[in-house]
Formats: structure tokens, C-alpha cells, sequence
């Protein structure tokens, strides 16, 4: 993984003690709140509803079990004892104290880390592939990539105050597409033009929030020496062309549909070719050097591991067999597997991991997994380097430390902002439905028989829980001052993107969940065989008989009614 140098090193510890001065300065009264606001932003410190809360940036997900580590350690001294999984890789601290936040700076320093640009109107944390550098499906290893642009972006002069939020994802698979790269501002692909030259597919104008749209490809092949002026060329049309007079319109989605993806295109490729130069281009040289914080571990050689999973699998030991079927991923080397180890259990928010397992993880790491671990967008962990002859020993330890869930994919895999349980811009609470959701289906051979379904619940429009693409989206509304929640079926984050449609009228927070169970029970109705996906059934059939099993008896309707006032 990529190891900072001098300049990298300098540029934390020297932001960390400004950021002290400011602290003083507003503790003391000096500068008010308002004031301090684009100071704190700046350093990832957000106000939510009860306290600061601080986001840790982890570029593309990655960290060492020595970072892992000093989180749980910050946890244990500066928060309650826990960290929070976010959807884009990172990890938010969610009770620290204001004086205590320049001391929490110093401490991710020392181990390389920092909150810098994980807030405010800038590029945020670059995100990727959770398997990235070890799927049998990828093309290359996009890491490289993403860490050239994170060094390009930060303190990047011209693109500090940008009319909004800029978030930009890589993938190296042309086949499936783990990293949602046609839902952010910038998408990029690592493809293969006809003459086998290696390059970028680009998109631009995807997001969610509360006008999602599916990125649009703008440029089907870009050498790959062009990245950073091109990447520069989209965001100074962005720069110049946004709206800054509407918070709510100053995405560069809302700005594409204006202006209409050719047009957009045209400004681009037209400011590209004025402003492209030979500084600009990426040498290769840079990229080798880069690539070399990426180079695989000392692997043994190893018998393949496909017999291995086999037997695992349909072993005596079923929680083990179904932990290997729902939370082990193939790899790329022989003998090798990804494991994902999953932090959603009942009676715990989603994305919520303990201190003490925070520790835990990266001695398992250390054991198991090169001392590596991958934050997902999902909010799961993922050892990536783990032999397939050590499974059943990894399994066992991460039962003892409440980790060992098989549910990763399944319903109880759920995804959620914090709600109206933290955040002050949230309608209704997401945190509640999601441990409701978690006990109520929380039976393996259920799980299993109803498959792949993905669950995302957001408190508000913003979309933090990613909604629009869950399989089944749950999106948390106000009316008159009363919690309801909108059912939405039909999304997708992968290569198949699609946007969620709503099922109907909102329903009240005592009938979400049980709307939940009859679309699922209508699902085992009427899918084709056990095989055809949640989503597939819903892409066949329609909304209709969903709607039927929701809002066709007495008490639904009564439910519907009501949401509908």
C-alpha cells in the first residue's frame, strides 16, 4: 500500500497543527461558530444532531493492521468505544469532543491517515473496487490510479471551492462494476481499445441524492498518459458552468442534463485540447513507481481452491459451509481467497464496529491476510489475501468475535445512514428499521432461499444509505411532523444501474417492515425458479403484483391512505 514521503508526511502534521490554533481560538471564543464552520469542514469535522462528528478518509479502502489499530485505539479514548463503516470507504468517529479532535489529527498522522477533504465542496476520498488488485475479473489494478488522483486533487489550487461535492470512482473489471462507478460525478473504467492499448472509459453526471441520474460515458477511450489533463478539463467545465445559487442544483449531474451530454462533451474536449500540455501527462515512469506500492504479497504456491471451497462448503460444519458460500470471493491467485467479514448482526447498527474488534481484526489480519484489510462502500470489511486452506480456522475466530455472520449480499446485509438518530438534515430514523429488518429475517435457510437482494434505507433525500440502488430502497420522509418511509424496488448500483421507482404511497415506520416481508413473500411466488435474482423478478414481472401483496388487504390500504394525506 501506498507509504506517504516527506512531503506527504509534512503536509499532515502541519495541517493537524493549524487546525490545533483554530480549535483554541474557537474554545476561547476568539472566532464564533460560523466562523469556524469552513475551518472544521476542512478537516472532515461535521455538527450532526448531538455532538462533531469526524470523518477519516481512507483512500480506496485500504488500511494496515497497524492503522486498524490506532482507530480502535482513537475509539476507545476519544469517542464510545466504536467506529462507523461509511458508505464511501471511510470511517466516521461520531461522539469525539471538540478539544479533543486536534489530538485525534495528530494520532491518524503518525500512522499515515488524515480527515483532510473528506468534507466541503472538493474532491472527496477517491473510492474503488473493495477487491481491487486480487479479482480474477479485473482487467488491472485501479488503486495505482486512484492514488495518483488523490495526490493530484488534494490542495489541488483551483478545484478547493467547487459549486458542490465531487466524488469520483474507479474500476478495473469491464465485467461487473463493484465500485457504483455510473453513480459519481466522475466514473472511470480501465478498458481495452481494438488494438489491446489499456486506457479509461470515462463517465460523468452520475449521483444520487435528490435527483439521482446514471452517468453518462463521455469519452469512450482516453489514453491513459491524458488522466489527470482530462480529468482536470471535466472539472474546470464544472468549475465555470455550475450553478452556485442552489446547494440543490450545483451537482455536475444537474449540469449535464443541462447543457445535454454532447454539449457537455463538446466544452470538455474543447477545453482538453487547449489546455492539455506535456506537464500534465502522466509518465509512465510515474505510474511504475506508483504501481510498486501495489505489488502483491510474498504468495506461496498454493493448489488451486476450487475443490477446497467445494468440500468447505457442503461439510458437516453448515455454518461454516454457508459462510463460505455468502462471504468468501474467488482470488485470483491459487489457493487464495477474499474474505468479507460482515459487521451487520442483530441488535447492532449497521456499519457500527466495536474497539475491541477493531483490534481483533488486525491480528486476524496479521494471521490471516498479509496485515491488510479494505473498508467496502457497503459498509463490510474485506481480508483480501486469505490461504482457502485457512478458512475454517479464520471462521472460527471471527465467530468468537461476533463477526462471523454468513449474511454478506443477503437481506440482512443492510445498508444505512445514520438517520435521524445522528444527522440534523434526516427526516426519519434509519438505524431502527435496519434492526428490525436484521431480527426479523435473521434465519439462514430463509436468507438463502430468497438470495441476493440488496437493502439500502436513508433517512432523507440526501441518500446516504444509497436508496436509489438498493434492490429494495427504503427512504425515510417528514409528514406533519410523523415518521413514513417510501418503499422503492428495481436498483442497482452495477453495470445493469438502475434507478428505484416507489412502490406506492408512504407507509408508517410500525408497517415498513412487514411491507418488506410481502414483497418478499410475493417474490417466492412468482419467480421463474430459485435461481432468477430479486431483481430480475421485478425487471420481468413489473411493479404490479408487489404493489398487490403491499397495499391490497385492509391493513395496507388503511397504511397507504394514511401516507398518502
Amino acid at each position: 500500500m501506498y507509504q506517504y514521503d516527506d512531503h506527504d508526511r509534512r503536509i499532515i502534521i502541519e495541517r493537524a497543527q493549524q487546525f490545533r490554533g483554530q480549535v483554541a481560538r474557537r474554545l476561547s471564543g476568539e472566532i464564533t461558530e460560523e466562523e469556524f464552520k469552513p475551518l472544521r469542514l476542512q478537516n472532515g469535522l461535521y455538527m450532526q444532531l448531538h455532538a462533531y462528528m469526524l470523518r477519516v478518509a481512507i483512500p480506496y479502502g485500504l488500511l494496515s493492521s497497524t492503522q486498524v489499530r490506532r482507530l480502535a485505539d482513537i475509539a476507545r479514548k476519544y469517542d464510545r468505544g466504536y467506529a462507523h463503516l461509511t458508505t464511501r470507504q471511510n470511517i466516521q468517529y461520531n461522539w469525539p469532543k471538540l478539544g479533543d479532535v486536534p489530538s485525534i489529527l495528530d494520532d491518524l498522522a503518525d500512522v499515515e491517515m488524515h480527515a483532510v477533504q473528506t468534507s466541503g465542496n472538493c474532491v472527496r476520498n477517491i473510492t474503488s473496487d473493495p477487491f481491487a488488485g486480487i479479482a480474477p475479473d479485473e482487467l488491472e489494478d485501479p488503486r495505482p490510479y486512484c492514488e495518483i488522483m488523490r495526490q493530484w486533487s488534494t490542495f489541488h489550487p483551483e478545484f478547493a471551492n467547487l459549486p458542490r461535492k465531487f466524488k469520483i470512482a474507479v474500476t478495473g473489471t469491464p465485467g461487473e462494476d463493484r465500485a457504483a462507478v455510473r453513480f459519481h460525478d466522475i466514473g472511470i473504467r480501465i478498458v481495452e481499445n481494438a488494438a489491446k492499448e489499456r486506457g479509461f472509459e470515462v463517465l460523468v453526471g452520475g449521483g444520487m441524492g435528490r435527483t439521482p441520474h446514471i452517468g453518462a460515458v463521455i469519452r469512450e477511450f482516453l489514453p491513459k498518459r491524458h488522466l489527470l489533463s482530462y480529468m482536470e478539463s471535466i472539472l474546470r467545465v464544472y468549475n465555470l458552468h455550475g450553478r452556485r445559487d442552489n446547494k440543490f442544483k450545483a451537482r455536475i449531474k444537474i449540469l449535464v442534463v443541462a447543457l445535454g451530454v454532447e454539449e457537455f462533451r463538446r466544452r470538455v474536449e474543447e477545453d482538453w485540447e487547449a489546455t492539455k500540455t506535456p506537464e500534465l501527462e502522466l509518465p509512465d515512469a510515474e505510474v511504475a513507481r506508483v504501481t510498486k506500492f501495489f505489488a502483491p504479497p510474498a504468495y506461496e504456491k498454493l493448489p488451486a481452491s476450487a475443490d477446497q471451497l467445494t468440500a468447505l462448503s457442503l461439510g458437516r460444519d453448515r455454518e461454516l459451509g454457508n459462510w463460505i458460500k455468502n462471504n468468501v470471493v474467488g482470488h485470483k491467485v491459487p489457493g487464495y481467497s477474499a474474505v468479507v467479514i460482515s459487521v451487520k448482526m442483530p441488535g447492532v447498527p449497521p456499519g457500527d464496529v466495536s474497539d475491541t474488534q477493531l483490534d481483533a481484526i488486525a491480528g486476524v489480519a496479521d494471521r490471516y491476510s498479509f496485515g491488510h484489510v479494505v473498508v467496502t462502500h457497503t459498509q463490510n470489511l474485506v481480508l483480501p489475501d486469505v490461504k482457502t486452506s485457512d478458512l475454517a480456522k479464520l471462521h472460527a475466530e471471527l465467530v468468537e468475535l461476533d463477526l462471523g455472520k454468513a449474511n454478506v449480499g443477503k437481506l440482512t446485509d443492510v445498508i444505512t445512514c445514520p438517520g435521524l438518530d445522528y444527522c440534523d438534515l434526516a427526516n426519519a430514523r434509519s438505524i431502527p428499521l435496519s434492526l428490525e429488518i436484521a431480527e426479523r429475517f435473521d434465519r439462514i435457510d430463509y436468507l438463502n432461499d430468497v438470495g441476493d437482494v440488496s437493502i439500502k434505507i436513508s433517512g432523507c433525500i440526501n441518500a446516504c444509505g444509497h436508496h436509489h440502488v438498493g434492490n429494495i430502497g427504503i427512504l425515510g420522509i417528514d409528514k406533519r411532523g410523523e415518521e413514513f418511509y417510501q418503499l422503492m424496488l428495481g436498483g442497482s448500483p452495477g453495470n445493469d444501474a438502475s434507478i428505484g421507482k416507489i412502490l406506492g404511497a408512504a407507509l408508517p415506520q410500525d408497517a415498513i417492515v412487514d411491507a418488506v416481508e410481502k414483497v418478499l413473500d410475493r417474490y417466492l411466488v412468482v419467480r421463474e425458479s430459485a435461481d432468477e435474482r430479486f431483481l430480475d423478478t421485478v425487471r420481468r414481472v413489473g411493479f404490479e403484483p408487489f404493489r398487490q401483496a403491499v397495499y391490497g388487504d385492509a391493513l395496507f390500504g388503511a397504511a397507504a391512505e394514511k401516507g398518502a394525506e
